[in-house]
């Protein structure tokens, strides 16, 4: 038995070449993907980040609108509070009845102050202290469950 080493030669050379062919065909497949993955992936994190600063601005002007919805209160309520429309009646008369509880409460403040003679460092100690609940609802303020805290949506109905 003869061995034609010039044809296994050759045959090896050739087996050699498709490898090298089919190792530069997958690399190149691969660096695609991988390049299509991460323009993917870049596509994606830019899309997310601009969300998130459109969610942003809209929560800016979200607080522009509720300043003004207050800014449009107040000024109906300095113009019209005496009297309101029917449909503005109940909210101006809430308004109207805490502002006499305020007052009230500043009389008896003022009368406290002076049958004890406390001095107003003394009473804004105390207030520093106790400022860390809501008058309405006595949560923690800055609380998600503070009713004066939440968003307007979220707010309880008198």
């Amino acid at each position: 038995m003869s061995i034609d080493f010039e044809s296994l030669k050759d045959k090896a050379v050739v087996l050699a070449q498709s490898g090298v062919t089919k190792a530069k065909e997958l690399t190149e497949t691969g660096i695609a993907k991988a390049k299509e993955l991460a323009d993917t992936g870049a596509t994606r994190a830019k899309e997310l980040t601009e969300i998130g600063k459109l969610k942003v601005n809209n929560s800016a002007e979200q607080e522009a609108i509720r300043k003004a919805y207050s800014e449009l209160g107040k000024l109906y309520y300095a113009e019209r509070g005496s009297a309101p429309e029917a449909a503005y009646a109940d909210a101006c008369q809430r308004i109207t009845d805490a502002m006499a509880r305020i007052s009230y409460n500043n009389e008896r403040i003022a009368d406290i102050k002076a049958a004890g003679q406390l001095t107003d460092d003394e009473v804004d100690a105390v207030e520093a202290e106790d400022d860390v609940s809501c008058c309405c609802c006595e949560e923690p303020k800055d609380d998600a469950s503070c009713c004066c805290c939440q968003d307007e949506e979220d707010k309880p109905q008198e």
